[in-house]
């Protein structure tokens, strides 16, 4: 939990700066700022020193050359002491946290639609809760799911964050999917657990329940990406604490996701204020439609941004051949509800869905994983440089002021701000008052680099913004919901005086 080098040499390093330390699956990592001695010509050849490590001292001699593989990526350690202070704080936030996620732009298609079918069981108490429970039980098991995948992996020294799956281009090909083909369901194309002429009667079917439950998986998968206010600073705490705190921290991120759905399904009072079933609930269902084919056609952007054209063409034929399955199922469904037999359509749509299979895989391979997303448009019409540790100190030496924008296709929260405050000429004009630089930190795709400097942060998603004074010192965080206003602001802060260490 602690760790601090003394070279034998006065002037090696900086003593007055602090040793940033980076744990990896191999050790540790210290980041030094160099001394006068590395100023001159030729620099030393190696570094002699004494290195105290949580009380024991160790004699080593460091020479140039790339660090061992797994020698970072799991941020910097933290005292774990049990029944510390940090962990009943971190729940705390991760509750919160979930709670505000709900309000996302992010999840709201998914949850409106079990919205309108919990509206359907206003009469039905026992109906109701069932759903309530089916949700909850979705929810905690897809983010336990994620949380385990992520702390395995990044135990093995693999740099990666909150909202990883949709790094994947096949992931998000995948979910645009199953978006496509939900909001088909509610346009009426095809039925599920029930037959075309009983709305209310499939509403109330036992497949419900597990339609409630794979609904709440869909809305944790959909909505990781989200990184809301709390969520940052508890799951940055989380990742740095044995496996059973860390579940903890996660357990209450899901609680907080799903109380307001579950708790309604469990308050006899706010059940009957919801209207009664009637036709206006087949009406309500075709217009929540829509905002799945919004969400659809976000996703289908987010892999053009991954996978460029090839990937998003793919996805495009996919698409239309995943519909052409759909009207064949609704097809074989009707001609059932009349009593004629339909198995070419349940072939043929069998068949159609087993193309779109094959087609979104193909999605895949427009692009190696691993590949860096193509550089997005000039967010707001700012002039940005891509980020990288060497350009962002680079131009702290100058003296000048930087604002680092950690951001990501499928972040919508990211894409908002980018809209709502970067492109505000109240902002170009504080960049130009400041002289600030501009910083994009691009995750669309997986990237190591960006994940380390997140986790120096200890922070595990965007967005995340950062603000460097002129005058050096600790960057400060901007909140993840931004204004022109307070971006501003911090622009001009960060000019005048150098912003003091959190």
């Amino acid at each position: 939990t602690d760790a601090y080098f003394y070279p034998y040499g006065d002037s090696l390093i900086d003593q007055s700066k602090p040793q940033a330390i980076e744990r990896g699956a191999r050790g540790l990592t210290l980041a030094l700022t160099p001394g006068a001695a590395f100023t001159r010509s030729p620099a030393p050849g190696e570094v002699s020193g004494v290195l105290a490590v949580d009380g024991k001292a160790y004699e080593i001699t460091a020479k140039p050359g790339p660090p061992p593989a797994g020698a970072s990526g799991l941020g910097p350690p933290k005292p774990s002491a049990p029944g510390g202070a940090g962990l009943p704080l971190a729940i705390a936030f991760a509750f919160l946290g979930g709670l505000i996620l709900n309000l996302m732009p992010c999840v709201f298609p998914v949850l409106s639609m079990k919205a309108a079918a919990l509206a359907g069981h206003a009469e039905d108490a026992g109906r109701a809760r069932a759903q309530g429970l089916a949700f909850l039980v979705g929810v905690l098991v897809a983010v336990l799911g994620l949380a385990g995948v992520l702390i395995v992996v990044r135990a093995g020294g693999a740099a990666i964050g909150w909202g990883f799956q949709l790094q994947s281009p096949i992931v998000v090909a995948a979910l645009g999917l199953v978006m496509l083909a939900a909001a088909l369901n509610l346009s009426g194309l095809y039925e599920v657990g029930s037959s075309v002429q009983g709305l209310g009667a499939g509403l109330a079917s036992r497949d419900d329940i597990a339609g409630s439950a794979a609904v709440g998986v869909l809305a944790v998968v959909v909505a990781a990406p989200c990184t809301a206010p709390f969520m940052g600073p508890a799951l940055g705490y989380a990742l740095t604490q044995p496996p059973a705190r860390a579940l903890a921290v996660f357990t209450a991120l899901g609680l907080g996701f799903a109380a307001p759905f579950t708790l309604l399904a469990f308050s006899p009072t706010l059940m009957r204020r919801l209207p009664r079933p009637g036709p206006w609930m087949d009406t309500l269902r075709k217009a929540l439609a829509f905002p799945m084919y919004g969400a659809a056609a976000w996703l289908a952007w987010v892999l053009a941004r991954q996978s460029g054209p090839d990937g998003l063409a793919r996805l495009l034929a996919a698409a239309v051949v995943l519909a052409f399955a759909a009207w064949l199922y609704g097809l074989a469904q009707r001609l059932r509800a009349q009593g004629q037999g339909s198995p070419l359509a349940l072939v043929l749509a069998g068949v159609a869905l087993a193309g779109s299979v094959g087609a979104v895989a193909g999605a895949h391979g427009a692009r190696p994983m691993g590949a860096s997303a193509p550089p997005a448009a000039q967010p707001g019409g700012l002039a940005f440089q891509p980020y990288s540790p060497e350009r962002l100190a680079a131009l702290r030496a100058e003296g000048r002021p930087v604002l680092v924008n950690f951001t990501a296709a499928w972040c919508v929260t990211c894409q908002v701000n980018e809209r709502i405050a970067f492109s505000s000429p109240e902002v170009a004009a504080a960049f130009h008052r400041a002289r600030a630089a501009y910083l994009v930190a691009d995750w669309t795709n997986r990237d190591a680099v960006i994940a380390k400097a997140l986790a120096d942060q200890n922070r595990i998603g965007v967005p995340l913004y950062l603000v460097y004074g002129a005058g050096g010192g600790a960057p400060q965080p901007l909140p993840q919901l931004l204004t022109p206003a307070i971006v501003a602001e911090a622009l001009s802060k960060a000019s005048a005086q150098p912003i003091p260490a959190a």
